[in-house]
């Protein structure tokens, strides 16, 4: 054997920074010579453009091999023998770099929106050889490597170039969409990493299997758009909030598929009224029991319920009904798996070094550093991925609050302020503004809302403004007001009548959506109907007010699946739906009224265009806590369109009840949800009600008991 250079025996033992520099075609003196490294190859040659063959010396034995290239040629194959078998093979150490300089200057920059073009896996003929580029973030690394299924998982077949402010970057002859992979990373100290998933993964193996998989996502058939103007303010916005794993199930407790989903969900959602699906976080996810809501591939769909094509179906399923589409999205933190983003490189690249800053202490998972420009390019680009590949109408972002304090859910000294000394997350407020900022100017039609449970202003205004820039808010308030206002019994709701009252006070501060959401059937809580008092005819009787409340109040809505039918246990996302509650009547007649809440609320202007602006309402009966009454109006832009809500929140059914109305002549009752019909006792007022002419035109009503009644002008 030759005496061999301290880099052979790098390349050799699988260490080598740098490959290209001592691998592949490289001219010395007068000669071209070539370097393979092919483990397990007893023989191999290298084969000019024009057919002249040489061999190539074996200078170690691991398969490190070495000689001249003929005369003239810059391209060449090998021909290698593994046994009695000759192959021919594409040396990735002779082709040109992947990315280009002006690539590595907008990602330097952080200002890639469409990073997902160069970063992850991405079959491509380069130099007329079909393969695949694979891209990867990892600054601080001595070594990475690729090992898949096309190298037998060896970690020194394959070591990457790094370039720019380290991205490691390496062309794969003939691997090709389907192999699975992963990266082999040697750390800045020489430790060597556990085997990490790519960042940028567009499909992935089912767990427990963590392995990424190539996929061309390109090639994704693009799902037809959802209804203009279907996001819009002055919009009628219902949502259906749904996780596709326990929605229903088949056989022996399995997951439907992404395109079982497709012939059952959006014709579901549709009857019934919605205007959205909201599905809970689709990325791929380790852990059952998050939910979806500790990604550690933020670029692939789950490949629990089928392929990205499969989801793709989904979405276009959607969008043919008539529906949009929003996700959730987590951009707020991370589990620190093995295989995931933790500790990427040997370092802290996508969280914070000091836990203090880097680690949630309420769900154990690692917090993204919003001050580093690589890690807030790589979530933006993420949230327009979604939306330009697979076509989705908004984002609802989890985990707002946690994302704005420092100190959020931290104990006193358990935190590092700002640099002004503040608790705001400043690096936090940036992203998101920017977050906003890009997928708006993108898509304008889309939106975005955010789950912010505290009072920090202008989260749903314009970031020019100040503001965050989300389309939407949760009201949380007004959910935990309501909700334990509903839960009292009626003889004590008097007490509390301000809970109902409150939410008026700042319902026109911020764009906001009205939340029966998955966190209210959890953990102890119950479901909305077993929160509701009193015996069984009660219990419904609420939640059917409690819904028309909601319905007839201002913002936009999203239910969970599950209470559209008063599911009576708490949501188990091991399980399925209880769908056999509706061979029952009282659980049909609560899934009725939601079909009819949904259908007033979207043909009734005065139901929805005005929900995010005060001209849109006007108290009318605000002081009868005696009686546990209120009564309210609704208005659309033009004057003709107007709502009377009243809503009796006690088991009493009052006759001869005055209430005032913005004109005289005939009112009709659209809506009762005491009818008989939903499972209620029919008690209402039959129709037309005549003006009478007191202090002002008055409707003298009959008002059901614990029920509400809509009524509206005839024209």
């Amino acid at each position: 054997m030759t005496q061999l250079s301290a880099e052979a025996y790098a390349i050799v033992e699988g260490r080598h920074a740098d490959p290209f520099h001592y691998l592949g075609l490289h001219s010395e003196g007068d000669r071209t010579v070539v370097r393979a490294f092919l483990p397990e190859a007893s023989k191999v040659e290298a084969v000019g453009e024009h057919g002249a063959v040489a061999a190539l010396a074996r200078i170690h034995d691991a398969g490190l091999f070495a000689g001249a290239l003929p005369n003239g040629s810059r391209r060449y194959q090998l021909r290698a023998q593994y046994g009695n078998n000759v192959v021919s093979l594409d040396d990735p150490y002779r082709f040109p770099p992947v990315l280009s300089d002006f690539d590595l200057y907008l990602l330097g920059e952080g200002t890639d929106q469409r990073l997902y073009d160069k970063l992850g896996a991405h079959p491509m003929t380069l130099d007329g050889v079909d393969g695949v580029a694979f891209v990867v973030l990892a600054p601080n690394a001595r070594r990475v490597s690729v090992v898949g299924d096309f190298n037998l998982w060896d970690a020194r077949r394959h070591p990457m170039r790094v370039r720019g402010v380290g991205y490691w970057e390496l062309f794969i002859p003939h691997a090709k969409p389907g192999d699975h992979y992963k990266f082999d990373i040697i750390g800045p100290q020489g430790q060597h990493l556990p085997l990490k998933s790519d960042p940028l993964a567009f499909a992935t193996e089912l767990r427990p299997k963590t392995a990424s998989i190539v996929f061309d996502e390109t090639h994704l058939p693009r799902p037809r758009p959802a209804p203009s103007g279907i996001n819009a303010i002055n919009a009628p916005i219902s949502i259906y909030e749904v996780h596709l794993g326990s929605w229903r199930r088949k056989g022996n407790n399995e997951w439907l598929t992404y395109r079982e989903l497709a012939e059952q969900l959006p014709a579901y959602a549709r009857d019934l009224g919605f205007t959205h699906i909201e599905l809970l976080p689709v990325s791929e996810h380790p852990f059952d029991g998050s939910w979806g809501y500790q990604p550690t591939g933020l670029y692939a769909p789950t490949s629990r319920f089928g392929s990205p094509a499969d989801f793709c179906a989904l979405i276009d399923a959607c969008h043919r009904e008539g529906l949009g589409v929003m996700l959730d999205w987590v951009p707020g933190h991370f589990p620190d798996d093995p295989h995931g983003l933790g500790h990427f490189d040997g370092t802290a690249l996508y969280e914070h070094a000091n836990p203090m800053q880097g680690r949630h202490l309420d769900w154990g998972t690692l917090i993204y550093n919003y001050g580093r420009t690589e890690v807030v390019n790589f979530l933006v680009a993420n949230a327009l991925f979604w939306l330009e590949r697979y076509g989705i109408d908004g984002l609802r972002v989890d985990a707002v609050a946690s994302m704005l304090y420092l100190d959020y859910s931290r104990p006193s000294g358990g935190w590092i302020p700002n640099q002004f000394g503040g608790r705001e997350n400043l690096e936090a407020i940036e992203f998101l503004r920017r977050f906003n900022t890009e997928l708006f100017a993108r898509f304008p039609q889309a939106t975005t809302a955010a789950e912010e449970s505290t009072a920090w202003p202008q989260v749903s205004r314009p970031v020019q403004y100040g503001g965050l820039g989300f389309g939407y808010k949760w009201n949380m308030g007004w959910m935990h007001d309501t909700l334990k206002y509903i839960g009292k019994d009626p003889i004590h709701r008097k007490f509390h009548h301000g809970d109902i009252l409150f939410g008026l006070h700042y319902a026109f501060s911020e764009n906001f959506i009205l939340p029966l959401s998955h966190d209210e059937v959890v953990h102890g809580k119950r479901s909305i109907l077993g929160r509701m008092p009193g015996d069984e005819w009660q219990r419904f009787a609420n939640l059917r007010a409690y819904y028309s409340f909601m319905f007839a109040h201002p913002g936009k809505k999203l239910l969970f699946m599950g209470c559209e039918f008063g599911q009576e246990r708490e949501w188990d996302h091991d399980h399925s739906l209880d769908w056999h509650l509706l061979d029952h009547p009282k659980y049909a007649g609560i899934q009725a009224l939601i079909r009819d809440l949904n259908r007033l609320y979207r043909t009734l202007p005065a139901l929805h265009e005005l929900d995010c602006d005060p001209a849109g309402f006007e108290w009318i009966i605000t002081e009868d806590a005696s009686h546990n009454v209120f009564a309210w109006l609704r208005k659309g832009s033009n004057s003709n369109q107007r709502c009377v809500i009243v809503a009796n929140f006690s088991p009493n059914v009052y006759h001869d009840y005055r209430v005032r109305v913005p004109h005289a002549g005939q009112w009709r009752e659209v809506f009762n949800s005491d009818s008989a019909h939903y499972g209620g006792s029919n008690v209402g007022n039959v129709g037309e009600v005549h003006t009478w002419d007191g202090a002002g035109p008055e409707l003298n009503l009959t008002i059901p008991p614990l029920a509400a009644i809509f009524l509206i002008p005839e024209s």
